[in-house]
């Protein structure tokens, strides 16, 4: 990537979170891209770039990026109730007329704000594949290259996943007008993946991964025909994200979403099921046994009045999760696991729910999590050890709500009180791209954004 540095250098910091747990004194040698060597109880050499604490950046594991734009839009009450549905209505007209380069431009500016806030690699759950009125381009991957070229101007890794989309709802109804931007065949889509893998094969670490949208958009013959293009791959998925979805499904297949798939689809550790916020005890334990990986949204889940994943008895029967910033409506690393947490306190009416034990700390095993199960939803595992992507979010020791805090006080101040403000510098292989929690090409970025949302909203 731009900027990578070609030869060994070394970065200091007073605290690290490493995969053992907290360390003072860290070292860590970086080498082409990657962490060559990590030194713990050390001292700073002379040359060192010296910083106060290090965590490893954060996975974002399931984002619309177009929608950013669309942030604030939804806002105002309709004539007769809103949900989900009306909101999927007014997303259906903000797409309708972006070009490549107006989803490139907003894709930028995504990404720099997830650098910003921590997030240091996103899975781009990408649907918007053709042309206004739902001609295909030319090239069929056009609009997934403006989503690799958002990538590698902002220096995000990216785990591209784009979208199988075939039909409007469960039975294999076809799609409406509305939906013709997304639509594909198998042929086309194996056409689309193909296409993805070339765009995408120049970007350092990027992983391409394949995304059936959901079971009401994907027929079951479709998603067993998938199989061999995902082999090897990551597979997401959205998946009982609304009740309505549970009763179609019921009423098609008389079985609920997540008990339909894991009974006809070879859910294993490489699928995240996005959402999964409906489920019964039973399809909860039977997830958390498959291995796959919850990917969570809460920020969205609750813009959209979703409802809550019921993470705490997830997490008691073995479950992994990792959290994403969806459709961008607000973009907050610690945002997403103090909302998780709080959710689950409101439901449960208690206090300190996802740590993981007695005298154990929410914000240091939110983050831990969060970080295992989002690399390996992204198929690029996560951490401060030797030969992971140098990663790497640092915090600032003089935000207010950090004083006094070391080790894990650390991490909890971070996520339950300072949140993105405390996040000072962001390393993508190594290169520093966030200094003073601004990212290097915000003005440049920003700008462009603005000149792109002023047309489209005109």
């Amino acid at each position: 990537m731009a900027g990578e540095q070609a030869t060994e250098h070394h970065l200091f910091f007073d605290d690290a979170l490493l995969p053992s747990g907290w360390a003072r004194g860290v070292r860590l040698t970086i080498a082409a891209g990657r962490i060559a060597a990590v030194e713990t109880g050390a001292a700073p050499a002379p040359g060192d770039a010296r910083h106060g604490c290090a965590l490893p950046g954060l996975p974002n594991l399931h984002s619309h990026a177009f929608q950013r734009g669309m942030a604030g839009l939804a806002e105002r009450r309709g004539p007769a109730g809103d949900s989900f549905w009306t909101w999927r209505e007014t997303m259906y007209r903000f797409l309708d007329r972006m070009t490549p380069d107006d989803i490139r431009a907003v894709a930028a500016l995504a990404y720099v704000e997830m650098l910003e806030s921590g997030f240091t690699r996103v899975g781009e759950f990408h649907y918007l594949h053709h042309a206004p009125g739902g001609a295909p381009y030319a090239d069929p991957a056009e609009t997934s290259a403006a989503i690799v070229d958002a990538a590698a101007e902002s220096g995000i890794a990216l785990t591209l996943l784009p979208v199988l989309y075939a039909h409007a709802g469960f039975g294999a109804q076809p799609p409406t007008p509305a939906q013709a931007r997304f639509v594909h065949d198998l042929d086309g889509y194996a056409r689309l993946l193909a296409g993805a893998d070339a765009a995408a094969a120049h970007l350092p670490d990027a992983v391409v991964g394949v995304a059936p949208h959901s079971l009401r958009a994907v027929s079951a013959g479709q998603l067993a025909a998938l199989a061999p293009l995902a082999e090897g791959r990551p597979v997401h998925i959205h998946i009982a994200e609304q009740m309505k979805e549970v009763e179609d499904c019921l009423a098609w297949s008389g079985a609920r979403p997540v008990e339909w798939l894991l009974d006809h689809a070879a859910v294993d550790a490489r699928w995240c099921l996005v959402h999964a916020t409906h489920m019964t005890a039973g399809e909860t334990a039977a997830m958390a046994q498959s291995g796959a990986v919850a990917g969570l949204c809460p920020i969205t889940e609750a813009n959209l009045g979703d409802g809550l994943f019921p993470a705490e008895a997830f997490v008691a029967a073995g479950g992994r999760y990792g959290v994403g910033s969806d459709s961008n409506v607000r973009i907050d690393a610690a945002g997403e696991l103090r909302l998780l947490e709080y959710g689950q306190r409101l439901a449960r009416r208690g206090r300190n729910l996802l740590a993981r034990g007695e005298g154990r700390s929410t914000g240091t095993d939110l983050y831990a999590a969060a970080v295992e199960g989002g690399g390996a939803a992204l198929g690029a595992p996560a951490g401060l050890t030797v030969g992971a992507s140098a990663d790497i979010v640092s915090l600032d020791r003089d935000h207010p709500s950090l004083a006094g805090r070391d080790g894990d006080l650390l991490l909890d101040a971070f996520v339950f009180a300072a949140g993105r403000g405390a996040v000072d510098g962001v390393w993508r292989r190594g290169d520093r791209l966030v200094a003073a929690g601004r990212h290097r090409a915000r003005e440049a970025v920003a700008a462009r954004y603005a000149a792109t949302l002023a047309r489209l909203l005109a």
